[in-house]
C-alpha cells in the first residue's frame, strides 16, 4: 500500500491556504485543528505532547485515533493507510539516546517514518480539556454539575485533571459498579471495587488513567466514590484507612479501558472541526485492544 502522506506541499503549513474541496489537508493544518480542541498549554509540565514524527507539509487524508502507540497499533494504522496516527499516550515520554530499529521504540519510529505515517500525541492536554478523557467518562456515567478535581493552571475554569459530579439519584455501590463495568470495553482485569456493596453513592469523582495522586482532591470534593485506574496497593490501602464512614469508596478499572472511551468522542470532535473548515478527512478509531493483560484468575472463577 502506498503511504497516504507521500509528497510535499509547495509552502509550509503555517502559510498554506486551505485545500480545495475534496483535497487532502496538510498535516500542519490538522495540527492546528488538534490545537484548537486540545491546546498544548493544558499539558502537565512533565508531559511530552505534540508531533512525534511527520512532515507538517505532507498531505493527510486518513486519521486514526488510539490509546497507545504500540507496534500493533502502528501496523494497523499503516495497513489502513492512515497519514496521521493520534495517540493518547506518548511514544517517547522519557529521554532516549537511540532510536535504532533493534529496540521496540526505535522500531516504532522507523515504521512510522518509513511508511510516511505521522504520529501526534494528545495526552494530559486531552485529559484536561473540555470534552477530554475525564469529561467523557463522567458523561458516560451520567454525572451532572461536573467540575475539575484539579483546575488547569493555564485553562478555563471547567478545564483540569479529573472531574467530580453528581448522579441524578443515589445508587448502591454495587449497582453503580455494574454501570461502570457496562460502559467500558471488555478487558481481562475487569472492575475492582472497595466498599459496601449496598452503600449509597451520589457524588462521584472520576479520573481517566492513573489517578492515585488525586486522593487529597477527591476527599476535598466530598465524593462518595472515586473511579480511576491503576490504583496501587499502598495508596488504595491508605485511602481506605483515611475514609470517613467508609467513603470515598473506590472503583479501580483498566487504564486502557478508562481512556478508550475518549477516542470516539475525540474522533467526532476533530471531524466536526475539520468539516467546519471545509477539510475532507476520513477518521477511524483503532480496533486494537492495547490493554497489556490477557486473562485473570479470581476466587471461584467470578
Amino acid at each position: 500500500m502506498e503511504p497516504v502522506n507521500s509528497g510535499v506541499a509547495e509552502e509550509p503549513a503555517e502559510s498554506a491556504d486551505f485545500p480545495e474541496a475534496g483535497e487532502a489537508p496538510t498535516l500542519g493544518q490538522l495540527m492546528l485543528a488538534v490545537e484548537e480542541l486540545w491546546p498544548e498549554s493544558l499539558a502537565e509540565e512533565w508531559d511530552e505532547v505534540g508531533l512525534v514524527a511527520g512532515h507538517p507539509s505532507a498531505p493527510v487524508s486518513r486519521v486514526m485515533f488510539a490509546v497507545d502507540p504500540t507496534l500493533e497499533v502502528i501496523d494497523e494504522a499503516i495497513e489502513w493507510g492512515a497519514g496521521l496516527l493520534i495517540t493518547h499516550h506518548p511514544l517517547l515520554l522519557r529521554g532516549v539516546t537511540s532510536v535504532a530499529a533493534n529496540t521496540p521504540k526505535g522500531k516504532a519510529v522507523h515504521r512510522l517514518i518509513e511508511s510516511g505515517t505521522a504520529l501526534l500525541t494528545v495526552h494530559t492536554n486531552g485529559d484536561s480539556a473540555v470534552g477530554g478523557v475525564s469529561d467523557v467518562l463522567a458523561d458516560a456515567l451520567g454525572l451532572q454539575n461536573v467540575a475539575p478535581l484539579t483546575p488547569a493552571a493555564n485553562g478555563l475554569p471547567e478545564e483540569g485533571i479529573g472531574r467530580v459530579g453528581d448522579l441524578a439519584e443515589a445508587m448502591t455501590l454495587g449497582d453503580f459498579a455494574a454501570r461502570v463495568y457496562g460502559i467500558l470495553p471488555s478487558v481481562a482485569g475487569g472492575v475492582r471495587v472497595s466498599g459496601d456493596r449496598d452503600g449509597l453513592v451520589r457524588r462521584i469523582a472520576v479520573c481517566g488513567g492513573a489517578g492515585d495522586s488525586l486522593f487529597d482532591e477527591v476527599r476535598a470534593s466530598n465524593a462518595d466514590l472515586y473511579v480511576t485506574a491503576d490504583l496501587r496497593h499502598h495508596p488504595a490501602s491508605e485511602a481506605r484507612e483515611a475514609a470517613v464512614n467508609g467513603r470515598p469508596y473506590l472503583i479501580d478499572v483498566s487504564h486502557f479501558a478508562s481512556e478508550w472511551l475518549w477516542l470516539p468522542a475525540a474522533a467526532d470532535a476533530l471531524g466536526n472541526v475539520l468539516t467546519d473548515q471545509g477539510l475532507d478527512v476520513e477518521i477511524r478509531v483503532s480496533s486494537t485492544n492495547s490493554d497489556p493483560w490477557d486473562f485473570i484468575l479470581t476466587p471461584g472463577g467470578d
